[in-house]
Formats: C-alpha cells, sequence, structure tokens
C-alpha cells in the first residue's frame, strides 16, 4: 500500500480537476509480461516481482539466475522499470543493462532476460470493468494500447487522458513516476461506442461535469482529514506511556543500512514501550515448497492462519511488531540484499500490517543471539520512547528442541539462537507453536557453555603450588584450542619475565618457529611457544631442540573446551582490541578437536600445567558484551 503524506498548507496549492480521472486510470489497469513460448507473469500496481529461470518464465538456461530481474509496473504512468540483479547482462530492448543497473519499458516493449534471449513484451491493459466505469466520467475512454482507432470507418477524436502527474497534485511522491503522457493514438471498441451524435454528446457532457465535480470535492475532503490527521500526528506531545495508541506513524516505508544490518520500518509503524518480537523464517512464514531453504525468492507462505489476527490484536493492544531475522547468505554472496528486500515487502503486504524488520546481514555484534538488533532498536529506531523489557516478548522456532519434540516433529532445532536472544535481553520467549498454536512448552536444551557462570575470581591454574615461570632457561609448549586464551596469558604472565614469543600466526610456519626456538635457545634465553600444538607430533619438535640445548620443556595445557573457545572468538570478532587475532572458522576448530591428543609426562615433559580460562575485562561495556549467548 503506498502511503500519501499531505500538509494543510500544501492543499491550498494544489489543483483537483482531474485527480478522480488519475486515480480512476490507475486502479482500472493491470499489466502483464508475456513471453514468446506464452508464459505469461502478471504484475501488480507498485510490486516489486523477482523473474529469472524457473518454471514462472519456463526458461532452464543456467546462464540465467533465478534472480535474474526485479520488475516493478507503474500503472499511472504505463512503465515497467526493470532492475537487472543476475551476473549476466539482460536487455531493454537493444539496451544492455549491467548488474544493479535500471530501465524502463512502456507498453509493448520487450525485455531480454539474459543475452538478447528469452523475450518477453508488456502489455497494459484495461481490467474488465473499464467499460461500465467509462460511461461514468466525462472523457473517459479505453486505455487498451491495441490500435482500434485507426481501424474504424468512421473518424474518431481519440481520448488524451490527463498530462499532468502524480508529482501536479502532491509536493512529495510515494514513487518516481514518468511524466510522458499516455498515448492518445488507441483507444479500444468500447471508445467508439460510447461516442454518438453531438445533441446527445452534450448533454452526456454535461452530466459528467457535474459528476467529476462531485468526485473532485469528495477527493478534496479526504486530502483535507489525511492532511488534519497528519497534522496533528506532528504535533503530538503525548507522554511515553501513551504512545502505544498516540505516537506518530512512520509516513514513508524507508529502508536502512547500518554496516551489517540492514533495517526495514513501513509505513503506518508507531513507536511504543512494548515490543513484540518475532523471527521471520520458520516462524512468521515457511517454505510452498516443503524444503529446508527456499527455492526461489517467492517459495514462501504464511505459516498459520492465526498469525495475521494475532499479530493484529498485538498492534490494537500498543505492541510495536518487530521482526529480526539472521540473513548470513547475503554476506556469502548467495542472496541478493535487493531479493530479499522485496521478500520483506511483500511479506508485509500479505499481512497488511505496519512492522519494522531488523535484518542481520552478516557475522558480528547483530547477528542472533546477540543484542545488538534490540540495542539498536532501543537507542535509534524506536523514536526516543523508552522500552520496558517486562512487558515486552520474543517469539523464534530456534529453540533448542530435541528430535522428536512433538508427534510429527521428528527434526530438532536447527539450533537455540532464539531462545538464547530472549535469554540475553532477559524477555519473555515462546515457540510459533505455543504463542500463534497454545501447544505446551516443548522440551529444549542449552548450550554447555553458558558465559553467564564464567567465574573471574577462579584459580588461574592447576596444580596451584607450581610456578608460571623459571630462573632457569626453559621451553614452554601450549596446547589449547585457538582463541582458548593463549595469547593473552603469555603476555600477561610470561613474556613480561624476558621469555622469547614464538607464534606460527607471526611466523608462517612451524618451521620458522623451530628455528626461533633454536635461535634463543643458543642466546641463553628461555621461550614461550603460542601455538596449538595438538598432537605428540607438533609438540616432539620443541622437545627435542629442548633436548638438543639441555634445557628442559614444560607443557601448559589451555583447558579452555571448544564451545568456550568459539565463544571468545566471537567476542574477540565483536570487540575492538589493540591485538590482531587470525579470523577462525569452524573447520579448523574442528580439525584440532580431531587430532588432539592429551599431553604426557611421558613425551618429555618436566611438567604440565592446567591453565584456566578467567576473563578480566576492561569496561562494563566488554564484560556485558562477554556474558551474552554468542553462539546458538
Amino acid at each position: 500500500m503506498t502511503h500519501w503524506r499531505v500538509d494543510a498548507t500544501e492543499l491550498k496549492q494544489l489543483d483537483f480537476g482531474n485527480l478522480g480521472v488519475y486515480v480512476e486510470v490507475a486502479a482500472q489497469m493491470s499489466c502483464v509480461l508475456v513471453s514468446g513460448s506464452g508464459a505469461r507473469v502478471s504484475l501488480e500496481d507498485g510490486r516489486a516481482v523477482v523473474l529469472g529461470r524457473g518454471p514462472d518464465t519456463a526458461v532452464a538456461d543456467k546462464k540465467c539466475s533465478r534472480h535474474q530481474v526485479k520488475v516493478v509496473a507503474c500503472f499511472a504512468d504505463q512503465h515497467v522499470v526493470v532492475t537487472q540483479l543476475g551476473p549476466n547482462p539482460s536487455f531493454l530492448e537493444g539496451e544492455k543493462l549491467g548488474r544493479g543497473q535500471s530501465g524502463k519499458l512502456s507498453h509493448g516493449g520487450t525485455i531480454y532476460l539474459v543475452n538478447q534471449e528469452y523475450p518477453f513484451q508488456v502489455y497494459f491493459t484495461p481490467s474488465s470493468d473499464i467499460g461500465a466505469s467509462s460511461a461514468a466520467h466525462k472523457g473517459h475512454r479505453d486505455t487498451n494500447k491495441t490500435k482500434g482507432g485507426k481501424n474504424g470507418s468512421q473518424k474518431q477524436a481519440p481520448w488524451s487522458p490527463p498530462k499532468r502527474s502524480i508529482k501536479d497534485f502532491f509536493a512529495k511522491s510515494p514513487v518516481k513516476l514518468s511524466k510522458r503522457p499516455l498515448s492518445s493514438e488507441r483507444e479500444s471498441p468500447d471508445a467508439k461506442r460510447s461516442r454518438g451524435d453531438e445533441a446527445s454528446s452534450d448533454s452526456w457532457n454535461k452530466e459528467a461535469e457535474e459528476e467529476d465535480e462531485k468526485l473532485v470535492e469528495e477527493k478534496l475532503r479526504q486530502l483535507k482529514k489525511l492532511a488534519e490527521k497528519s497534522k496533528s500526528c506532528d504535533n503530538s506531545t503525548q507522554p511515553a506511556s501513551s504512545w502505544s495508541s498516540s505516537s506518530s506513524a512512520c509516513v514513508k516505508s524507508v529502508w536502512q543500512q547500518i554496516g551489517n544490518l540492514m533495517l526495514y520500518t513501513a509505513a503506518g509503524v508507531r513507536a511504543s514501550d512494548k515490543i513484540a518480537g518475532f523471527d521471520i523464517d520458520g516462524c512468521i512464514i515457511t517454505t510452498k515448497s516443503g524444503k529446508v531453504f527456499p527455492t526461489a525468492p517467492d517459495d514462501w507462505k504464511i505459516l498459520y492462519p492465526e498469525i495475521q489476527p494475532r499479530l493484529a490484536s498485538l498492534m490494537k493492544k500498543g505492541y510495536k511488531v518487530v521482526f529480526f531475522t539472521n540473513q548470513m547468505g547475503i554476506a556469502r554472496g548467495k542472496l541478493r540484499p535487493e531479493v530479499f528486500k522485496s521478500k520483506v515487502e511483500d511479506i508485509l503486504a500479505t499481512l497488511q500490517l505496519p512492522v519494522q524488520v531488523f535484518i542481520a546481514a552478516g557475522p558480528g555484534i547483530y547477528r542472533k543471539p546477540t543484542m545488538g538488533m534490540w540495542n539498536h532498536l532501543c537507542e535509534k529506531a524506536n523514536d526516543g520512547v523508552p522500552v520496558d523489557n517486562t512487558q515486552s516478548f520474543y517469539v523464534g522456532d530456534a529453540a533448542g528442541r530435541p528430535e522428536n519434540w512433538a508427534p510429527g516433529k521428528k527434526k530438532k532445532d536447527f539450533s537455540c539462537s532464539d531462545r538464547l536472544f530472549a535469554l540475553n535481553l532477559g524477555l519473555q520467549f515462546h515457540t510459533p507453536e505455543e504463542y500463534f498454536l497454545g501447544w505446551k512448552s516443548a522440551p529444549y536444551s542449552l548450550p554447555q557453555f553458558d558465559p553467564r557462570k564464567l567465574d573471574s575470581t577462579a584459580q588461574l591454574y592447576d596444580p596451584p603450588s607450581a610456578s608460571l615461570t623459571s630462573n632457569q632457561t626453559e621451553v614452554i609448549v601450549a596446547v589449547g584450542f585457538p582463541a582458548s586464551g593463549k595469547s593473552t596469558f603469555f603476555h600477561a604472565h610470561i613474556i613480561p619475565k624476558g621469555y622469547v614469543y614464538v607464534n606460527r600466526d607471526t611466523l608462517g610456519s612451524w618451521q620458522s618457529c623451530v628455528a626461533a626456538c633454536e635461535r634463543a635457545l643458543k642466546e641463553g634465553r628461555s621461550v614461550a611457544v603460542d601455538n596449538t600444538n595438538p598432537d605428540t607430533e607438533s609438540r616432539k619438535r620443541y622437545l627435542d631442540v629442548a633436548k638438543a640445548a639441555g634445557v628442559t620443556c614444560r607443557c601448559f595445557l589451555f583447558s579452555a573446551t571448544i564451545e568456550q573457545a568459539k565463544h571468545n572468538n566471537r567476542f574477540r570478532e565483536m570487540t575492538p582490541s589493540d591485538s590482531k587475532h587470525m579470523k577462525v572458522n569452524d573447520m579448523i576448530f574442528q580439525s584440532y578437536k580431531k587430532h588432539f591428543v592429551a599431553p604426557a609426562l611421558s613425551e618429555g615433559f618436566s611438567e604440565i600445567l592446567s591453565i584456566h580460562f578467567v576473563p578480566s575485562f576492561k569496561d562494563s561495556q566488554s564484560e556485558r558484551l562477554f556474558r551474552q549467548f554468542t553462539e546458538g
């Protein structure tokens, strides 16, 4: 739905002579794309449709992307805006489009989906009731673009629609419209039959003029009411507690981009101290195909019929409905932002509700279960209205439920990120089945690692009687997962004591690390080797160097689990730091786990210390972030 905002002062300057005619013309049109093979794609006024390889277009050529172009019809000006999404070029008539470029087609124009192949022709035609409607107004004729007017035996004066665009009536238009008038050379047989002799035509015209005047007066009254309502909203001074029912609504739908965060605020959204939050996939929508992941941009449907009325009821009660979704496919290049934007708009159009939508389009602080999207909502996207978490709640399907958690529900939840998102925020949590269908709570499990329970005052190492450093030259070999705290520990407790720091991240290979160790020992200096060293083979390299130099070798085993190490990894990705860490992906964690062999004294170590991860924080903000669940 398009929303217009008109101020009362602007109404005084408007000319409404043809407004009724303009609206009627747009309402009577329909648009269809027709291919040479007979495939037909209907377009609605102002609604984006994504076309490409698939059954709708009957195109199977793999050079044509499934998301090749986005098309949007403008009925008022009778043109279609085409934006290329796919990697291979599309053509508008003979003009080549590049990725991200747009162009316009009028009635009869042709778009070639890819490489000047698979043509689709644009047809704007009147809907079935145009004949009856044309008899109600002066000058109304069929806007069919077939050349019927040239085939008649009698000379006829074709109808010319109003040449003013919507910009003539409104100071700000919701969409860009061409100033080109509709063609005046074509009219339908219905339009021909609507003309009689001159005398009867004069009489008919007078009656039509009177009818037009009544319609224009009614349009004027409606616009004045809209302007008064808009003005009262803009001047609202209601306290925060009453914003849920009387706050100014967003007048125009807006997309925003903040780093990896995409934010859509639909026209009609109102700020509120009560937030009803929902995930999208598996909560608001599911696939029409029945597959886990959508096969095309339009492979979706509303999950339950109870959803729309329930959301509408929440809004009546003063809640602001907000969707929060992770879409990592955008960062990975598997999902075009424009395609997902159109999908969001189509979902809200189907629901017919004003909703605010937050999209985490990549890794980082905005990705659930981390609180970044919620914090942005509270701090910058709620018109300054403080959010009451005790009255707010969140609904999502990633709830940590096991296999066979309910009859007919054999698959376990793919993660627990939605439940953890609510847990981080301190919000009441529901699954879609619990909230929309009234099902009983299902069993679930939380991750093994809980960052809230990590003790900052715990013992740093075992046995406590051991000494971290030695007065004698030695080699210390670290063993532990990436991101288990090895570097931080060495720089805090070992390097300041004069140990030479050996690290593969900086030296590049284990051979370089071994050589650096040998040089330091020849200089009579102790060495701290900060590598993962999961197996006996990797550790033997340094044991041999120590034995050749006649010094002892100790092992520091860092006890952090894989879950804790992954949490630490995500935390340091989200926080600025003076020390640079290499990005660690899941494959590296799994590789360490696969090859790990617990170190033993029998390998040649003089002592093995167990080093525990005990967090310390430079400020309270860092600690709040660390205490959140970051992995679902």
